[in-house]
């Protein structure tokens, strides 16, 4: 019996996964959503955010790139080189802020000694006394941060910063767009969920329940059309996040959908860039029960209340 739920599960989750990925494809307004590789989506109403005017290479505009931590020691000097490498070849200013939450495994350590490597211009750390969520986290470092736009991303090696260029320019292009008629991108996300994206390492189980999570969420909520609603790889105008991020209450992984439903209600232009994202090398992934149940949580609370 307990074999023929199961099953009947599986095929349940495959069915709606089948949906989200048919809706990925035909649901979008053609008036709302440019459908192109790169994809942006935005809302009628206008944006009151200031903006940040795109620079020439080693110009004056800065990127802080936030990195919340917790038992990352075997990853973090490989994202922060791999962050160190992108930038550099595309002639870009950067920081990395770590926002460490005590880690057992001593990754604060490793932070300090990355930061005498790299020194206190490119590496910024913020400790806090244990795990207080990945909210907060976010606020700390921003609040650390200098950067004129800032880039949240997974310490763990699951987004690559390879993407982080085409974020730009996909901002860029509606920073310079000569046109009236084209809104300004405020936010760019990394998705799995567009053609040119997917996700590398995972298991068929994690696999329908990431499929099942998104859906849900762009079934039941307003977000303009963007389509990954649980990725956490974006890039933000600094007035953006600044604007949003106050406002959201949800935690864990119904954090990032809040902030894009936020966003849209506020009147924000969201951009994609289609990315891979590859499951964790070293450590352990950090899904569990009570992640997915605090999800749902979120998400009927988000479903009520926005």
């Amino acid at each position: 019996m307990n074999t023929s739920l199961k099953r009947i599960n599986i095929l349940l989750v495959t069915f709606i996964c089948l949906l989200s990925s048919f809706f990925s494809v035909f649901s979008t307004p053609p008036d709302t959503c440019e459908q192109s590789n790169v994809q942006t989506c935005e809302t009628p109403s206008s944006s009151s955010l200031t903006t940040s005017s795109a620079t020439s290479p080693f110009g004056t505009m800065l990127y802080s790139v936030i990195l919340p931590t917790y038992n990352e020691r075997e990853n973090l000097p490989l994202i922060t080189q791999f962050i160190h490498d992108t930038f550099t070849s595309a002639k870009l200013k950067y920081e990395i802020v770590v926002v460490d939450d005590s880690s057992p495994d001593n990754t604060l350590e490793v932070a300090q000694s990355l930061q005498k490597l790299f020194g206190k211009d490119h590496i910024q750390i913020v400790s806090r006394p244990g795990k207080l969520g990945l909210g907060s986290a976010y606020s700390a470092g921003l609040k650390a941060s200098s950067g004129d736009r800032i880039i949240l991303m997974d310490a763990d090696l699951s987004h690559h910063p390879k993407f982080i260029p085409e974020m730009i320019s996909v901002m860029d292009a509606s920073t310079n767009a000569k046109s009236s008629k084209t809104k300004k991108v405020d936010i760019v996300s990394g998705t799995r969920y567009r053609s040119g994206g997917g996700v590398a390492g995972w298991d068929t189980f994690r696999k329908l329940t990431s499929c099942g999570a998104n859906f849900l969420a762009t079934f039941l909520l307003s977000t303009g059309g963007a389509s990954d609603l649980t990725g956490s790889f974006r890039l933000y105008e600094r007035s953006a996040i600044e604007l949003i991020l106050p406002q959201v209450q949800s935690k864990g992984y119904a954090f990032q959908m809040e902030i894009l439903v936020r966003a849209h209600k506020a009147g924000i232009k969201i951009g994609e860039v289609p990315i891979s994202f590859v499951d964790r090398i070293y450590g352990e992934s950090k899904l569990g029960a009570n992640e997915i149940v605090m999800y749902l949580k979120g998400l009927l609370q988000l479903f009520l209340t926005t």
